[in-house]
């Protein structure tokens, strides 16, 4: 094909400082060579051959370019195999027309292909993937054992996702950057549209991105209907996540931002900040009529646990006393409909100051068949801690203090009635209403976020928040598509345990 690219040098820098520790991450690209055509989709029968093969054949540095509007019917995963390569549809394309990715190989028994790109090779330092889809097409089927429909990561370093959309995962994950040999180090995830990623029947669900590299970024991303966690954090220690939008529409989520995985960093979080980032519940479906704050919403939707501090929280007492240590939290904001809007249990040394609650705000919920009788499950609320396992930390003073923080997960939404807050999400054109939310529970909120732009184009999300202080913060303007948006039915599976391929944990 004769479509012209060039392909301009670029750098990524990135600057952190955590307290007593400065951190420089810089990444200088390699020098890429221009090319005036990209590799045809077509033949179908032999694309994931023809691209494996520009991968193995041409050596580091090489850029793989794929074809604007194009998709390609993968059999098998596509393999990084030298440093600095990279994978990127040809005149970096920010929406539809990026070049997809789909996966194609058969599933016989419930074992198949999961993984469209693997970046987790010995030498896949460097590598690139940039400005493309995913589709994992799961299509409503069960989950299957395997990869994420994105697996980065491994013993390598230096390595960057952008502009990337991946959707629909067979497996358990949209995107996997994996710690390998506890020697990955500064990956950056930014600026992608993530989701809908799994279903929220039982042990169905799925996560949007899945952080295990130390010393990384994960910024400007937006999760949409993800339904395991949103982003999840396993431990990653020095790693930075902000400015992210995780927002629920169709799909109850069980948590927004997960800080419990006490696998595979043994809980260390040491180092590792979680700030500045937007968490959207559900809300009611429409408009309000008059003075009303509430109403109801068809699918039930809300996120169970917004974020989510300890291995309690999630696994109850499958890891006794083990704790998740030394993470930081810091100026968050949730709004919508929620069990907790963070919960905070099996903690140590943890700083979490400044989360406040935006707009309208709900916190509704009641026992799952799937909650342990012997536990006290604690009434939903805006944030909770269960100091009886938490020490040597410190939490802003807002911070409810209760009896049993184990398992919270279980909390189902109530099937009907009008407990939604009106306010919308990231896809929502109507403006937000000012007021405070109500609930089954008990309820906080506050006016000053605006409405959000159309969903996967998310231009201009501009929040105010006027809760607590003056904290604001702005996430980039930046255009993008939504394609192939899954809606699910009503939510009908109730959440209690998971066995995930990757984490092996009990939801």
């Amino acid at each position: 094909m004769g479509i012209s690219h060039n392909l301009n040098l670029r750098s990524y820098e990135h600057r952190r400082h955590v307290e007593g520790t400065n951190a420089l991450f810089t990444r200088e690209d390699a020098v890429l060579q221009t090319r005036d055509d990209c590799e045809p989709a077509d033949p179908a029968d032999t694309v994931t051959d023809r691209l494996n093969t520009l991968l193995n054949s041409s050596g580091p540095g090489y850029t793989l370019p794929l074809c604007p509007n194009e998709q390609y019917l993968i059999q098998a995963p596509i393999l990084f195999a030298a440093p600095n390569q990279e994978i990127s549809t040809v005149g970096y394309p920010e929406g539809d027309d990026r070049a997809t990715l789909i996966v194609s190989g058969p599933v016989v028994n419930g074992s198949g292909q999961t993984t469209a790109v693997d970046g987790s090779c010995a030498t896949c330092s460097g590598v690139r993937l940039r400005h493309i889809q995913v589709n994992g097409t799961r299509l409503g089927q069960g989950i299957i054992n395997g990869g994420a429909n994105i697996e980065m990561g491994g013993s390598n370093s230096d390595q960057l996702i952008e502009f990337v959309h991946s959707f629909d995962p067979r497996s358990w994950s949209c995107l996997h950057v994996a710690e390998g040999a506890f020697s990955c180090n500064n990956v950056t995830v930014q600026n992608n549209d993530i989701g809908p990623c799994g279903s929220d029947d039982f042990q169905q669900w799925a996560d949007g991105i899945s952080m295990s590299c130390m010393n990384s970024v994960v910024r400007n991303n937006m999760v949409n209907n993800p339904t395991d966690g949103g982003i999840v954090v396993f431990g990653s220690p020095g790693t930075l996540v902000e400015n992210n939008v995780i927002w629920v529409e169709t799909q109850t989520l069980l948590g927004g931002i997960n800080m419990v995985d006490y696998d595979p960093w043994k809980g260390n979080f040491t180092n590792t900040i979680v700030r500045n980032n937007l968490i959207k519940g559900g809300f009611a479906d429409g408009l309000p009529s008059g003075n009303e704050t509430d109403g109801p919403n068809v699918d039930d939707v809300i996120i169970k646990i917004g974020l989510a501090i300890g291995p309690r929280t999630w696994f109850g007492d499958r890891y006794g006393n083990n704790v998740s240590s030394s993470g930081t939290v810091l100026n968050n904001s949730f709004t919508g409909a929620f069990g907790y809007a963070i919960a905070m249990s099996s903690a140590f040394n943890f700083t979490v100051e400044d989360n406040v609650l935006t707009g309208n705000t709900s916190f509704i919920g009641a026992r799952g068949p799937n909650c342990s009788s012997s536990d006290t499950l604690p009434n939903p609320d805006p944030f909770i801690v269960d100091w009886s396992s938490v020490s040597q930390s410190t939490t802003q003073i807002d911070f409810q203090n209760v009896t049993d923080g184990n398992s919270l997960t279980c909390i189902m939404p109530p099937g009907n009635g009008d407990f939604w807050p009106f306010g919308g999400n990231p896809s929502a054109s109507q403006s937000q209403p000012s007021g405070s939310g109500s609930s089954s529970g008990s309820s906080s909120g506050s006016s000053g976020l605006s409405g959000g732009a159309k969903a996967g184009i998310a231009i201009g999300v501009l929040l105010g928040v006027a809760a607590v202080g003056a904290a604001t913060y702005f996430i980039r303007k930046w255009a993008l598509k939504k394609q192939a948006a899954r809606r699910q039915s009503a939510w009908s599976g109730p959440s209690g345990t998971e066995n995930s391929p990757s984490k092996g944990s009990l939801y």
